[in-house]
């Protein structure tokens, strides 16, 4: 291991040695614009109370040059990640000099040239370690601090970091930005953002409080940011947190910043909330994604509190930010917006991740065993995301909404500005509500896997719901009929299940629906009677939530072999194209296009592809004019055209403007048309730029690389795959660009010869790159049609590999080998 993967261990050892208070960093980015510059000035100053004579010190940059403790010069003692101090006091003030590294890879400070004007942005990313790639600082979130950043920055451009700044000089061109000292937090959450950014102003105003707020984007996207729509998203997500959680926002302003290149959907800096680009939509967008990205605002803003002001001790706890944050972004949709359905998005895509999870070898508790900072990497997961959000809405289901928020905000007056356990939260909610939290955790949040229930009829009519692995669940089951050419719910059953086997009084139905409301976390398989009848009626079917839990209940019984694909390809062509939400249309677009290319046997999959690209092609015909279902069906015919050419014809006069009534051709549509073509042999490099021509913007310039690499010969990916793995000047961007290449359209043949190759690159890669960029590779370019005997192969000789590395390893094998299986149960 090396001395860059902090553990559990050592970090709790420094954080019961060392008491720390202030932490000032001054950063001179004023060289930014010049690309030959590769570093940055970076000097932070640390006091801190200490009972042992040694501690270290983590940074992570291009060096160190001068150490000084309580005023005296220290020999430096630096080994790339760590710096040694030794001779402490019981108080001391430790300066550091030092030289970070700009970052291409999206990890500590990332440095953005915009092709459109050539202007320079910056803006940092540090979860869960990467504060130490700017600054010198105790890497752990249990070490909080107040911080005060000072930048130097180019005249002209926005500097922000978590506050507000309190002083400003120029002078030949150049600033410097003091901001004010921060409230106590943890250096993963400190933040700063400089560049030319469009900014637009707006407040909050609620009960005597007001918040300066801020959205800002590059000056190149400024024509499509619809800020309006974020602000109002975000004075509503502001009123009800402080209602519900009993405690003002504390934090001062709340800039929200859009940023490129970002590894994230966003991060929760408080003050400074971070967000991808692909939030700001340079063309049409659907409901689906509006409502995604006001699920995110809120996500974040959940963190203000479950997070950033009480913050968990060790990585092991991290579902208490990340769990809270992932329910409370549905819940407050739902209480404080317009987007009152994001229940049904929850049901069918999140849980859908936490399934896929929690069925893999690697699985792990939502309180997960995190021993170093690899392995928390790593659990920015399904579990700890999707599953603990779901369990958590079985909780408050279990206690009651009311209890719930009570014990929350007994939870934020506890522990405001320190650090907790799963410990500390049970006694809250246990208190609050009454009910033994303990055992419920013990059930959900200490335990793996994802139970599957199903109904049991005997030949007298007597039923049961068994389920797979036995846990306590509260839930209701919908009984529908065929009402009118409907299928209209007649009563829901509440039910109490524990055991293997339940006995219920459960009258006869057209449709059974186990867990009908979403209330527990399971799987759920439907019975015979049920799958004729939805077969059928499906999309007759009113309640949108009612619909999510049928067609994740048809998608995981597809996905583990007991619903053949044929069957499930059927209904969805019946019923996709009548389906009306838009979040429900657009997962299932997503599992068919991988249903086809993963599940279908080898031997019906040519015919499959092109019996799901007809489907596209038709629904897109008959979809109304300017609609979610026109964009969203235009979109999945594109992806369906790269993997079969039947329609290349269409797809070039589609480019050519001959689009349906409505249809939006915006540049990102033309982009994954022009994909389609170049990975199928029907464009060529003057087609790839002509259309960069229309369109040389950073997001252009990404995907014209995309569209170089996925011509369909050996050459072209051979060359590509060689760059994802020696280039090191391709940003994070750019690679994902290329990996896009290497695997597009449907030509395995073209790169199966690099098999072997992937499997001697692996390690040297995740010794050799960020953990970042590392795992992209090992994700995105393993062999995901090889055999399983290569892959235990390498992991029988590679038993010292690290343990981060080899579980992705396992995951991607278990991944084929549920390919496998499904194939062969067809």
């Amino acid at each position: 291991m090396t001395s860059a993967n902090l553990t559990r261990e050592e970090t709790a050892a420094r954080s019961a040695a060392i008491g720390l208070q202030r932490v000032r960093v001054e950063l001179d980015l004023s060289g930014a614009p010049d690309p030959s510059r590769s570093g940055f000035p970076t000097n932070t100053t640390l006091e801190f109370d200490a009972t042992a004579p040694e501690t270290w010190i983590d940074f992570i940059g291009e060096g160190v040059s001068r150490v000084t403790l309580n005023g005296v010069d220290q020999e430096v003692r630096y080994d790339g990640a760590r710096i040694t101090v030794s001779g402490l006091a019981p108080h001391n003030v430790v300066t550091v000099e030092a030289t970070g590294a700009y970052s291409r890879s999206g990890e500590g400070l990332h440095r953005f040239s915009d092709p459109v004007d050539g202007h320079t942005y910056l803006y940092t990313q540090y979860e869960p370690a990467d504060s130490r790639r700017v600054m010198a600082c105790f890497e752990q979130p249990d070490m909080k601090a107040s911080y005060t950043f000072v930048v130097r920055a180019p005249e002209g451009w926005q500097v922000l970091s978590n506050q507000s700044a309190v002083g400003t000089s120029a002078a030949r061109g150049v600033q410097t930005v003091e901001f004010a000292p921060t409230l106590p937090i943890s250096s993963y959450i400190t933040a700063v953002a400089a560049g030319p950014y469009h900014r637009i102003d707006a407040a909050w105003d609620h009960g005597g409080q007001s918040v300066a707020l801020g959205v800002l984007c590059r000056a190149s996207l400024a024509e499509h940011l619809d800020a309006d729509e974020i602000v109002t998203i975000t004075r509503q997500g502001l009123d009800f947190f402080t209602e519900a959680f009993g405690y003002d926002y504390p934090w001062g302003k709340y800039d929200q910043i859009f940023v490129p290149e970002y590894n994230l959907g966003a991060m929760e800096n408080p003050g400074l909330v971070t967000f991808t680009e692909a939030y700001v939509f340079r063309g049409a967008a659907t409901r689906a994604q509006h409502q995604a990205r006001a699920n995110t605002i809120l996500h974040e803003m959940a963190h203000m509190w479950f997070g950033d002001l009480v913050t968990m001790r060790w990585w092991d706890d991290l579902w208490l930010k990340e769990s809270f944050a992932d329910y409370m972004g549905s819940h407050a949709s739902v209480a404080a917006t317009a987007f009152t359905d994001a229940w049904v998005a929850f049901a069918n895509r999140r849980k859908a991740w936490a399934y896929t999870q929690d069925q893999l070898p690697t699985t792990h508790p939502v309180v997960a065993d995190i021993p170093d900072l690899e392995a928390a990497k790593l659990n920015f997961d399904g579990i700890t995301y999707a599953k603990g959000a779901a369990v958590l809405k079985q909780l408050v289901a279990f206690v009651g909404e009311e209890a719930f928020f009570e014990g929350a905000r007994r939870y934020f007056a506890r522990h405001a500005f320190g650090n907790t356990t799963l410990e500390d939260l049970l006694v809250e909610l246990a208190d609050a509500s009454g009910r033994d939290v303990r055992t419920w955790s013990q059930a959900w949040l200490e335990t793996t896997g994802v139970t599957t229930l199903w109904l049991e009829r005997s030949s007298s009519g007597s039923a049961e719901v068994v389920q797979s692995a036995p846990r306590p669940h509260r839930l209701q089951i919908g009984l529908y009929d065929r009402v009118d050419g409907a299928l209209t719910l007649r009563e829901r059953v509440p039910a109490d299940i524990a055991q293997e086997r339940t006995p219920v009084d459960l009258p006869a139905a057209d449709l059974t629906l186990l867990n009908d409301g979403d209330l527990t976390y399971a799987k759920v398989r439907l019975d015979e009677r049920s799958l004729a009848t939805v077969e059928e009626g499906l999309s007759t079917l009113e309640d949108p939530l009612a619909r999510a839990l049928v067609w994740s209940a048809l998608w995981n019984a597809t996905r583990d072999g007991e619903l053949p694909v044929a069957r499930y390809l059927g209904i969805v062509r019946d019923h996709a194209p009548r389906e009306s939400d838009s979040a429900l249309r657009n997962g299932v677009l997503l599992n068919v296009a991988f249903a086809v290319g993963h599940y279908t046997p080898e031997a019906g999959r040519a015919g499959a592809r092109r019996e799901w690209l007809e489907t596209c092609w038709a629904a897109l015909g008959d979809a109304d004019p300017s609609s979610d279902a026109q964009l969203a069906w235009a979109r999945a015919f594109a992806s369906a055209a790269a993997v079969d050419d039947a329609r290349h014809a269409e797809v070039r006069a589609l480019l050519d403007g001959k689009a349906p009534a409505g249809l939006p051709l915006d540049p990102d549509l033309r982009w994954e048309l022009v994909v389609a073509l170049a990975a199928t042999g029907h464009a060529d490099e003057s087609a790839v730029a002509a259309e960069l021509r229309r369109d040389d913007t950073a997001s252009g310039r990404t995907a014209a690389l995309a569209a170089r690499r996925s011509f369909p010969t050996a050459g072209v990916r051979a060359e590509a795959w060689k760059a994802a793995w020696t280039d090191q000047s391709l940003s994070n961007d750019h690679l994902d660009a290329t990996i896009r290449g290497v695997r597009a359209g449907a030509r395995r043949d073209l790169i199966e010869a690099h098999d072997a190759d992937y499997f001697a690159r692996i390690r040297d890669a995740w010794e050799q790159r960020s953990i970042e960029i590392a795992q992209r590779l090992v994700i995105g370019l393993f062999p995901a049609a090889a055999s399983t005997e290569a892959v235990d192969a390498w992991l029988a000789a590679n038993a010292d590999a690290p343990a981060a590395l080899r579980r992705i390893v396992v995951e991607q094998r278990d991944h084929l080998a549920r390919d496998l299986r499904v194939r062969a149960a067809q």
